[in-house]
């Protein structure tokens, strides 16, 4: 059976993104992106809400493939065009003009269910990023499997909460370490727990 991981970036403050959305207060960088790396060689489907794809596809698909280009930028693009895309929302349609014109979009009345026969299936893991709306409501439904959970050394003072109000999950703690070259905490959970 596949599993759905999360990895998701938060301030001290448990803080996904600042006022308005912006994310430029949180501490991304080589190490961020060489632990996302790490995760996406293990998954074979990346999920992704409303806010994050959007992002995403804004920006993966033009990062710049040469040889002179970023070798870990690199093959996180190459990755992000060649897994399965799967959006969940009720507004976003994917554009045919658009670079990842092949993503599937789900309901998200539907999610569930099909996030579940997903994970059903025998292959690579299911991977989300940020996409919070999205990963609060699995966590809720017990869909979650694994938790990334990278805490950045910031205080943001308020913005979009990495963990919804009312959300409660078991969680047991697999690993804890600093992610080399940077002062980003990653704790690593199971949520299979209870």
């Amino acid at each position: 059976m596949a599993k759905l991981v999360v990895s998701i970036l938060s301030s001290l403050d448990n803080y996904c993104a600042g006022p308005g959305g912006r994310l430029d207060g949180l501490p991304m960088g080589p190490a961020f992106d060489a632990h996302n790396l790490e995760l996406m060689r293990s998954a074979g489907t990346l999920l992704f809400g409303a806010v994050t794809f959007p992002m995403f596809e804004g920006y993966w698909p033009h990062v710049d493939r040469s040889a002179a280009g970023d070798p870990v930028q690199r093959e996180i693009a190459e990755r992000c065009d060649t897994s399965r895309k799967l959006l969940v929302s009720d507004r976003l349609a994917v554009a045919k003009t658009s670079p990842w014109a092949d993503a599937e979009v789900v309901a998200r009345s539907g999610a569930h269910q099909c996030i579940a026969a997903l994970k059903a299936e025998t292959g690579d893991d299911l991977l989300i990023f940020g996409s919070t709306v999205l990963f609060n409501d699995l966590l809720r439904h017990g869909l979650v499997d694994e938790l990334h959970l990278l805490v950045g050394n910031v205080v943001l003072g308020g913005g979009v909460r990495t963990f919804e109000p009312g959300v409660t999950a078991p969680f047991r703690l697999l690993s804890q370490r600093r992610l080399p070259g940077s002062e980003i905490a990653a704790l690593h959970y199971d949520c299979r727990v209870g």
